[in-house]
């Protein structure tokens, strides 16, 4: 498009540096020297995706390759939406400013329910029909990836091939399938069935799925060659698995302005609640070496002063200790700060305290998740009231006087009793800290907790759970807050108008796709943002579409009932979920991978901690 005429739009809108382009780092190409166009779309705004480490690696892989050109884009916010509509210009990449409906392939990173809009609003504002029916030519496809695709049908509709799993391997494989058919003149038919072929690709519309006469699915068919079950793909050998070593530096501040260093993938714990826990295993390691080699690069090729240690759970990896010696030596020197997030209180030591304080202190914070023991049984957190003293004494010991604590609301079995154990909790640790001798003298100390509202993903063990409603969350926040009589201890949590809805789409079927498209027509995008989420417009869609969301996320779920995801394998098996539902509701706990096999399943990928010599 004209570069003038975008430039002096831009002038009219808030925050024009999500749409300029141009950054340190971004990729410029030769169309003529290239084969596949690939746009890789993050359904939000241009802030959160550019902190997204997803797309950071994909991008540098793709154009790592002569004969791809991967490019941004993301979701224009309201203001420039508008901007765009009046003038008639379509949704663009930021590295070239072409159309993407010009592009071989549109790939959408679904990370979280709330954005499903978003991706039919960037697909009409590309000039595109919504429905892969609809786009018949070969190019350009509509594809998608990313942890929603663990239950891809509410979006069925509209996707033309979902990647499973991790997509270094997988992406590539079927560009050059792409390539291969587009060269030799097939039509999208042909290579939608080629596709299906490769493990890790779900083609959405080779499945027949047929309902119940009281909603619930009868059967999921494949046809045309597809298999009956698809499974995800996984890395094996992480060291030697693509990563970058520079990534895009932004113009303007993004949420994560830093960089981002993966250790491992996957989780030990099998928390129940945690879908990421599940549908990531199992945890395979990246080598102390290769983490300090990758990290220098990257500080050295972007500039940036501050490095987050990125993971599930970072003080689970197995050599935290050697890798920090390694990266003090010239984090220190080069006055770079360490960030570790997700640390447990479990076994977080005085001496992992004083190395991340080498350089720069920064925030505490801790994951208790339920505030009774029953409960933290009930969720397999594996996490003691003592052992969370303990953490908070070192870190009252090592100067700090502020502690973040998450907990969540609405979990199975959750009683009054434990949310009156949250704010108990929290004074239980103002009062520690007055008994710690070696505290920060003359300062007072601040316990902050922050609540979410627990919604039941697939592939967990309470994927079978009913959601609370809207009015009981209400009821329960407000008892927690009554609960509470520290001003030192500061309760807060998020705004649950769209925690129902989350949880609907999570564990919803295609017929939702209906439901998608028509709050889309009624104005429906940016529903994770407070100030655009329309409750009404939904309530609208739901009726007119004659679906209760209920249904979806309201309703306790036979263990014999057909999921809309139960074609899809990710590793873990139905049966090892309903047996830790089984324990839940006992208030069992199952230990960690590295204590003892449960035998989730997750060996079949023949990697990673299940063939670890323990």
């Amino acid at each position: 498009m004209d570069s003038q005429k975008l430039e002096q739009l831009l002038l009219s809108v808030q925050k024009p540096g999500r749409y300029s382009g141009g950054e340190i780092g971004s990729v410029m190409k030769n169309l003529s020297k290239i084969d596949v166009r690939f746009a890789f779309c993050f359904p939000d705004t241009y802030e959160i995706g550019m902190s997204h480490l997803g797309m950071k690696i994909l991008y540098s892989q793709f154009n790592a390759r002569e004969d791809i050109w991967c490019e941004r884009v993301f979701a224009p916010w309201i203001d420039f939406e508008e901007v765009m509509r009046e003038h008639h210009i379509p949704l663009f990449a930021l590295e070239s400013r072409d159309s993407i409906r010009d592009f071989d392939f549109i790939g959408f990173t679904l990370q979280y329910e709330m954005s499903y809009t978003n991706v039919l609003n960037m697909l009409d504002l590309a000039g595109l029909p919504l429905k892969s029916c609809d786009r018949t030519a070969l190019s350009p496809l509509v594809v998608a990836g990313g942890p929603c695709v663990c239950n891809a049908e509410p979006l069925a509709d509209f996707i033309d091939l979902f990647f499973l799993g991790e997509g270094e391997e997988v992406d590539l494989e079927v560009i050059d399938l792409y390539k291969e058919y587009k060269k030799n003149g097939k039509t999208k038919a042909e290579f939608l069935r080629a596709a299906a072929r490769i493990e890790g690709v779900y083609v959405p519309s080779l499945y027949q799925v047929t309902y119940r006469e009281d909603g619930t699915i009868q059967a999921v068919t494949p046809a045309e060659g597809a298999p009956k079950t698809v499974r995800k793909r996984i890395i094996h050998d992480m060291d030697r698995v693509f990563y970058p070593d520079h990534f895009v530096v932004p113009f303007i501040e993004i949420v994560h302005d830093r960089v981002v260093q993966e250790i491992f993938r996957g989780c030990i714990r099998g928390c129940r609640f945690c879908q990421a826990g599940f549908i990531y295993r199992p945890v395979r390691e990246k080598s102390p070496d290769v983490i300090n080699a990758q990290a220098k690069a990257l500080c050295a090729n972007t500039g940036y002063d501050e490095i987050s240690i990125s993971s599930l759970s970072s003080s689970d990896y197995t050599q935290l200790e050697p890798l920090l010696n390694q990266m003090l030596v010239w984090t220190e020197k080069d006055h770079v700060s360490l960030a570790l997030p997700s640390l447990r209180v479990d076994n977080f030591s005085k001496e992992l305290l004083e190395k991340i304080n080498h350089v720069r202190k920064s925030g505490l914070t801790f994951a208790p998740e339920a505030g009774t023991q029953r409960l933290r049984d009930v969720i397999n957190k594996n996490v003691t009231e003592e052992e969370i003293f303990r953490t908070c004494r070192t870190a009252f010991e090592g100067g700090y006087t502020a502690v973040k604590l998450y907990f969540m609301l609405g979990l199975p079995t959750e009683t009054d009793e434990d949310l009156e154990g949250i704010a108990a909790l929290g004074q239980k640790i103002v009062d520690l800290y007055y008994h710690t001798e070696n505290r920060p003298k003359g300062r007072s100390v601040s316990v902050s907790i922050s609540v979410s509202t627990f919604v039941p993903k697939p592939f967990t063990p309470f994927q079978f759970e009913p959601q609370i409603n809207k009015t009981e969350i209400e009821r329960r926040q407000q008892h927690l807050k009554y609960s509470n009589t520290s001003r030192k201890v500061n309760i807060s949590w998020h705004d649950s108008s769209t925690s129902f809805l989350e949880g609907t789409f999570a564990r919803g079927d295609r017929r939702l796709c209906k439901v998608i498209e028509t709050a889309f027509l009624k104005g429906c995008r940016f529903d994770s943002w407070n100030e655009c989420f329309r409750p009404e417009k939904w309530e609208e869609a739901f009726r007119e579409c004659g679906l209760d969301p209920a249904f979806y996320a309201g309703r306790t779920r036979p263990f014999d009932e057909i999921n809309p995801w139960d074609h899809l394998d990710y590793g873990v098996t139905k049966a090892f979920l309903i047996k830790e539902n089984q324990r839940a509701h006992a208030a069992k706990t199952t230990p960690n991978c590295r204590e003892q096999c449960s035998a989730c399943g997750a060996a079949c990928f023949g990697e990673g901690v299940c063939y670890e010599k323990r």
